[in-house]
Order: C-alpha cells, then structure tokens, then sequence
C-alpha cells in the first residue's frame, strides 16, 4: 500500500515538492501594498468549493497575498457547480474547484482564462464503523456503492452539484446500482454539514479526505474505501484547479489582480503553504502547480490586452 501511495504522489504530482525548494513567489511580509500600482485598496472575489473553506485552507492562503499585494479576497465557499454558475454570471474574478470536466465546460464556453492545475487530495467512502454494508477496505468504489444500495443501508449525498456530487453520480452511473428510496438523501448541503447528517443518521457518504479529517474529531464516521493517496482507487482522485473569468465576456472582473492570485496560488510560496497544510496531524492536500514538465494551459482572449482595462 505504501508503494502504491509513493507511486500516486509521483505520478500526480511530480516534481512538486522538490519545485518547493526553488525562488519563492514573494515575502508576503505584508508592507509592499502600497508598491503595486493599480490593485492596493481593491477587492478580489473569488468563489470556491466548500472544501477549501471547510478545512481551513482559505485562512492560511490569504493574509500573505492580501498582505504582498494591499488587497482583500472576498472568498464565497459554494458547491463547484454554484462556484461556476456565480462566474458564469460575472459575480466573480477567480475560480478555485474540484470539477475537471465542469471546469472544461467553462473554459470550452470561453468564460475562463489561465486555468492552472493547483492541487490535489482524493475521496474516500466513509460511515458508522459498524459497517452494516460491509464495504470496509473494498479496492472499488462502484462495488462499495452497489453494497450500500443492496442493503438500503443509509446513504447521504450533497445533491449539490459540487465537485463531491459529480464524483458521486459518476460513481453510481458506473455501478450495477440506482441511488434512490428511503435510504437515499439529497440534502443540498455543503461538505462538513453532510458529514454532520451522515454521523447522525449512521450513513454512508463519498468525502473530500481534506474535510473529513479536518472535522474526524467531530463526526462519527471512520473512512472504509480508501483513495488513491492511501492505495485505493484511481477513480477517487480529486485534482483542484484555478481559473480567472474572462474579461472579454464581463468586462467588469478584476482580471490583473485575478491573474496576479493565480501566479501566487502556483508560485513556490503558496504551494509551500498548502504542502504544509495539517489538520489533527495529516496532511490535507499536495501541492501540483509546480513541475518539471507543467502543462500550463494558458491562454489570453483575443482582442484583449491590459491596457484597454477592465
């Protein structure tokens, strides 16, 4: 399991931590505000999956960003499908979620710039360490599903259409099994709150391994169909990317100080800070902005330059 562990790592993230050791991205010392022409003073609003704002990761990215640069981030914590549907709306500068092919969705629609793979962690089945399914250490998730449904044993979804939701359906579409009936409930809640109701009510749900260590101390719950961090399923793993919105479809978005978050969410600094992340003495995501072969997929909107503003 160990081998398989290192070899997801590798091969998720490669070259990342040793990336680490290279020029930082900034002090973050928090007294160069006033030297960044054109953002101190101004507001960046960024929507983002409830994990990142569950497990505390939020708090520990900002202050040095708003510190280098002068600013405020507004983080507004949604599912990533309302993360989304926020930007697609022009109610935001940057996006941080957990959704790829959601998030190719956007950048198809030509609604984002500049995505950049940021992070990652993977998703783990976790219930009542009774186990009335019987799905502890199952090496497939679909098949720790089919046992749910098959025992009508209590299963609680974020029926939100976040980044979590999407796994989730995927996992059941590719399963012998329907999610439905009296064991089956939708809640339209965020992470840490359906960690909460499946505590409560002794069921089954797929989680983020970020929030649910972060709240293990809390909940009821012990983790019984592991992700590929842990040697379980590749189909669990869950890669985090960011993205600015397009300034050529809403020319009202903070686009500079938007392209200015994502080179300091990627730069060597903050993947510091999220290599370093711990909750109750884990680890909560890994960083995998830095490579030695990065695929940056950056693209700026034609007609659109800096000097016409936003």
């Amino acid at each position: 399991m160990e081998i398989q562990r290192r070899e997801f790592l590798a091969a998720a993230g490669a070259g990342t931590l040793a990336g680490l050791a290279g020029c930082s991205g900034g002090s973050g010392s928090g007294d160069g505000g006033g030297d960044r022409p054109g953002v101190a003073g101004e507001t960046l609003t960024l929507t983002t999956t409830t994990s990142t704002d569950d497990t505390g990761l939020l708090d520990e990215l900002h202050p040095p960003f708003e510190g280098m640069y002068g600013v405020t981030v507004d983080a507004v914590a949604q599912g990533t499908g309302a993360a989304l549907e926020t930007a697609r709306a022009g109610d935001s500068d940057v996006v941080m979620v957990h959704a790829r092919s959601l998030e190719d969705e956007f950048m198809r629609e030509g609604l984002g710039v500049n995505r950049r793979d940021l992070m990652f962690n993977d998703f783990v089945v976790v219930g009542p360490e009774s186990d009335p399914a019987g799905i502890e250490g199952m090496s497939s998730a679909t098949a720790a599903f089919a046992a749910i449904a098959n025992a009508s044993a209590p299963f609680v979804s974020r029926g939100d259409n976040s980044g979590t939701h999407t796994k989730e359906l995927a996992i059941w579409a590719q399963s012998s099994a329907e999610p439905g009936g009296d064991w089956y409930r939708e809640t339209g809640q965020g992470m840490g709150q359906v960690l909460n109701i499946a505590s409560e009510q002794g069921g089954y749900t797929l989680s983020d391994r970020g929030t649910y260590l972060s709240q293990r101390g809390e909940v009821d719950l012990v983790i019984l169909v592991q992700g590929p961090i842990e040697g379980g399923p590749d189909t669990l793993a869950n890669p985090y990317g960011v993205m600015a919105v397009n300034p050529a479809v809403h020319d009202s978005v903070n686009y500079d100080l938007a392209m200015a978050y994502i080179g300091y969410l990627t730069s060597p600094q903050a993947q510091d800070v999220i290599s370093n992340y711990e909750a109750n003495g884990k680890q909560l995501f890994f960083p995998r902005a830095l490579s030695e072969d990065p695929d940056f997929q950056q693209y700026v909107p034609e007609g659109w330059s800096s000097s016409e503003g936003r």
